[in-house]
């Protein structure tokens, strides 16, 4: 029988939750989002998913310092999640039940899959007049279609969202954009002034989003579920639901191919934990 905390110390291993493995570059962190797949930046996710902070601190669950300005760990995650999208090395965006994380671009189009299937740039209108979009976010969108891309204040200047009473209108219409992969966040100026600036996903990364419409949603699900497993060495059928927003009748059947197919271990008991548990196969041979 594994021992659940011998996955747990593998898992601080592969999530760089270890001194000797702590990220100290962007390099160092580009290899970091690809070998996971995804991450957060600073939340932990309580159904283990990959942290930037914890990553760049290299142990689990720093704790958050009072003068955060001033601590280099902090300094050089917000420095990263910052660089790699800018460079269009990751995506960056609220993907995760509205929490923001960064993805490896060779998954980007799982998630793609899983959250637009086929729909191109245009099918935002469709989606709105079936009532699946609110008017502010489908305005959004055609102020960027009219010109793109754009920084936070031309934008709510040219949908007229100015006014400060409008702000939290803006913000929800924004994080229903990005958790609905319509527009995605390219850069962050900090000069002259702080703002953000905005473009829509097709055109910021085509190939990618090319790739995810292709993709059925089963196949999606089984490359999202076996990354994550392969880098979070275990998890559970409740967690992946949970995480990814999935019914346990499309969760199922992967489950049961990936572990046919000898590409996760399904049904594995732990020496602690009630329950059975889904586990990267390679973990098991050096769980002790």
């Amino acid at each position: 029988m594994p021992t659940a905390a011998a996955l747990e110390r593998l898992r601080d291993h592969r999530f760089r939750r270890v001194p000797a493995r702590r990220v100290r570059s962007a390099r160092a962190a580009l290899a970091f989002v690809q070998e996971v797949g995804f991450c957060s930046t600073f939340y932990r996710f309580p159904e283990g998913v990959a942290c930037l902070w914890e990553a760049v601190t290299g142990r689990r669950d720093p704790r958050w310092p009072r003068r955060s300005h001033h601590d280099a760990g902090i300094g050089l995650t917000w420095e990263l999640k910052d660089t790699l999208p800018a460079r269009r090395h990751v995506y960056y965006g609220k993907l995760l039940r509205g929490r923001p994380v960064l993805v490896a671009l060779d998954l980007f189009p799982a998630f793609y899959a899983l959250v637009r299937g086929r729909q191109g740039a245009r099918a935002y209108r469709a989606e709105y007049a079936a009532g699946h979009m609110s008017q502010t976010a489908r305005r959004l969108l055609d102020a960027l279609a009219r010109e793109r891309p754009q920084y936070t204040r031309d934008l709510r200047a040219s949908t007229f969202m100015l006014d400060p009473g409008r702000t939290r209108e803006f913000e929800r219409a924004m994080a229903e954009l990005q958790q609905g992969l319509w527009l995605v966040k390219t850069e962050e100026r900090y000069e002259p002034s702080f703002s953000y600036r905005w473009d829509l996903l097709e055109a910021w990364l085509p190939e990618q989003v090319a790739q995810g419409r292709r993709l059925s949603r089963a196949a999606a699900i089984e490359r999202l579920v076996e990354r994550y497993v392969r880098g979070a060495v275990f998890s559970s059928e409740r967690w992946l639901a949970r995480l990814l927003g999935l019914r346990a009748d499309e969760l199922e059947p992967v489950l049961a191919r990936l572990a046919r197919a000898g590409r996760i271990s399904a049904g594995v008991a732990l020496d602690d934990r009630p329950g059975r548990w889904l586990v990267d196969p390679a973990a098991l041979g050096a769980r002790r």
